[in-house]
């Protein structure tokens, strides 16, 4: 879908405004630094949060909602890989924008202030030496961009109030860019889940599942959707005493039935046993009814995302594990995958040796001392385990760890991605997301800190991206069962962070509802099927196989199409997304050659001929 590149310019007294559209955050884009001064008419000081009065700098692209709050020439961007360029910075409410003049062929530099996580000043009075003085921001993604500016032109500080306000507008009472972006699209992504109807695409309600309004008024749990499916035979009064005896309420409830064998995946938090192993027998009978639903098994395996280790610790602040003695016909299992803080590390580690220079000579025992790599391996081997457990044994299994909204929600996710074909078009993952993720309350606000200036808060982590991550290692080992491509994933990492959608913002539906999202912000998934065409992998090749990737570190490797793409020499050297769409093209035109074929046989064939059809089969690989 080509993008509108008019702009609109308002006067200057009363802000710089434009209607053009611009996807201002493309995966293949240039590694991005910010150096300039903010322009200012030293006799009018301009208030804090108005936007800076001057004349707006060239060929800024401008989303609909964007304002400019001003622009500094003769900063400098201090590129690590191709040296210091000289330019114009302009800071808007929703992007900092470099653009070098002094190259034939301009830089640009383009970050969405979502991406910020810090923004540092560099340098003092005293400091001497070229582009010693200036800015450096911190961002999410594996980046750092380093200004230099002249202290005679007193702009670093301008830029440096203006960053901080935009960049974290939370922390100064600003609103953040989803509630000014007005850009519309022909389809509504707000409505791309359904959850009645998904529920209804599995085939619920039936004999042993119902669909539950209990908790539409979150009276339940605040972290949970409005609509759950709960066993047919419980009732209301025991789902009530059963959510006191589950960490935040979050009670067991179906996320996955499988078509065939009733077996299914529910996911829940830790129950409260506490040290003195507290039982509750409404718990203990909900669970019997999960295991009851499904007619192929009489076991139930309990997936324990934490280490044993760790569900041990919790049960000393009230938490803990389910008793094999108390839950009958359960197994436990504990799946050793870290809680957020390790995997914060893990990833602070990963982005030190990515960015800016890498260590050829270190490289692999680099990659290996982050234990990045470890850790998606874990996540991965617990999904295939639930997936051998469902598909292969006809077994339930619930999934917790201790709240249920991290490393529960990788798990399920991608076991469903593996076990349903649906998932795997572009549609069903961003169902797979609204769902798993978003309706079941990760807490994406307190994860990713999004518009405000807590960059150590404990709270953050990587679990999201983790998935990504996870599905990205698994579409590399299936290069025909994914409708999406490499761009399609990155695309939903980049606008996690860049705030222009309202899709991952706050940490449950009930924050969202309360806040009107659906009315005030644009989905992301309005952005993306609008031009499904740059998303598509042209392998796909429709089909009903369960996934069952080898979940080894022999085939785990380092997404480098992510994590180093700001550096030019690890980024691939053709265009490769130019070449998908041209085997999109090609594609299309073989599909309509082989069906003018297969019509040209089937006209030339006896009418008395036929051909036996064939039965489709689940097919593992």
């Amino acid at each position: 879908m080509e993008r509108k590149s008019s702009i609109e310019l308002l006067n200057s007294e009363s802000g710089h405004h434009c209607n053009a559209s611009s996807d201002s955050l493309g995966s293949d884009s240039k590694s991005s630094s910010l150096n300039s001064k903010l322009g200012q008419e030293p006799a009018q000081p301009s208030n804090n949060n108005e936007p800076i009065q001057t004349s707006r700098p060239d060929d800024l692209p401008l989303l609909p909602g964007e304002i400019i709050q001003g622009f500094a020439r003769e900063v400098t961007y201090l590129c690590p890989y191709s040296g210091p360029a000289r330019g114009i910075l302009s800071v808007t409410n929703y992007k900092l924008y470099f653009r070098s003049i002094d190259r034939e062929t301009p830089y640009v530099v383009e970050v969405p202030l979502g991406v910020v996580s810090r923004v540092e000043k560099v340098g003092g009075q005293l400091s001497r030496g070229e582009n010693s003085y200036g800015i450096e921001l911190f961002c999410k993604d594996m980046r750092n961009l380093r200004f230099g500016h002249k202290q005679e032109n007193h702009s670093r500080r301008n830029v440096f109030e203006k960053l901080q306000q935009y960049a974290f507008p939370l922390s100064h009472k600003l609103p953040i860019f989803a509630f000014e972006y007005t850009e519309t699209f022909p389809e509504n992504g707000w409505n791309i889940h359904e959850p009645i109807a998904e529920l209804k695409r599995m085939g619920v309600p039936n004999d042993m599942w119902k669909i539950s309004r209990i908790n539409e008024n979150y009276e339940i749990c605040d972290s949970y959707p409005t609509i759950l499916a709960i066993p047919t035979q419980v009732t209301d009064e025991e789902i009530r005493v059963i959510a006191q005896f589950r960490s935040r309420g979050r009670i067991p409830v179906l996320s996955w039935i499988h078509p065939e064998s009733q077996a299914t995946i529910t996911r829940a938090s830790q129950p409260l046993v506490g040290v003195g192993g507290k039982r509750c027998k409404e718990d203990e009978r909900y669970i019997q009814m999960i295991m009851d639903a499904n007619a192929q098994s009489h076991k139930l395996f309990i997936m324990d995302a934490r280490p044993s280790a760790n569900a041990i610790a919790n049960k000393a602040k009230g938490g803990g594990y389910e008793s094999e003695e108390s839950y009958q016909n359960a197994e436990l299992v504990f799946l050793d995958i870290h809680n957020i803080h390790v995997m914060r590390e893990s990833q602070r580690k990963l982005k030190e040796l990515c960015f800016p220079q890498i260590d050829e000579a270190r490289w692999f025992s680099g990659v290996d001392s982050t234990y990045w790599l470890k850790h998606i391996k874990c996540i991965l081997a617990g999904a295939c385990r639930i997936v051998d457990k469902v598909e292969n044994h006809k077994t339930s299994v619930l999934v917790h760890c201790s709240d249920g909204w991290d490393r529960t929600a990788q798990l399920t996710a991608l076991a469903m991605l593996l076990l349903d074909p649906y998932y795997r078009t572009i549609k069903g993952f961003e169902v797979l997301i609204e769902k798993e993720w978003l309706s079941f309350g990760h807490k994406f606000q307190q994860r990713i800190g999004h518009g405000d200036d807590k960059h150590s808060d404990a709270d953050r982590s990587p679990v999201f991206l983790q998935l990504i991550d996870a599905v990205w290692q698994v579409t590399t080992m299936f290069r025909h069962a994914f409708e999406f491509n490499e761009h399609f994933l990155i695309t939903i990492l980049d606008h996690l962070y860049s705030c222009r959608f309202g899709t991952f913002l706050f940490n449950s539906d009930r924050e969202r509802n309360q806040e009107n999202m659906k009315q005030r912000t644009v989905s992301l998934w309005s952005y993306i099927n609008s031009s499904l065409d740059l998303y598509k992998n042209p392998l796909y090749f429709p089909q009903l196989h369960v996934l069952e990737p080898i979940a080894s570190m022999r085939h785990i490797k380092l997404w480098k199409g992510l994590y180093c793409r700001w550096n030019p020499s690890m980024r691939a050297q053709d265009p490769i997304y130019q070449r998908t769409r041209e085997l999109l093209v090609l594609k299309e035109q073989l599909d309509k050659s082989s069906e003018e074929c297969r019509k040209e046989l089937k006209a030339r064939m006896p009418r008395t001929v036929s051909t036996p059809t064939r039965l489709a089969s689940h097919i593992h690989i």
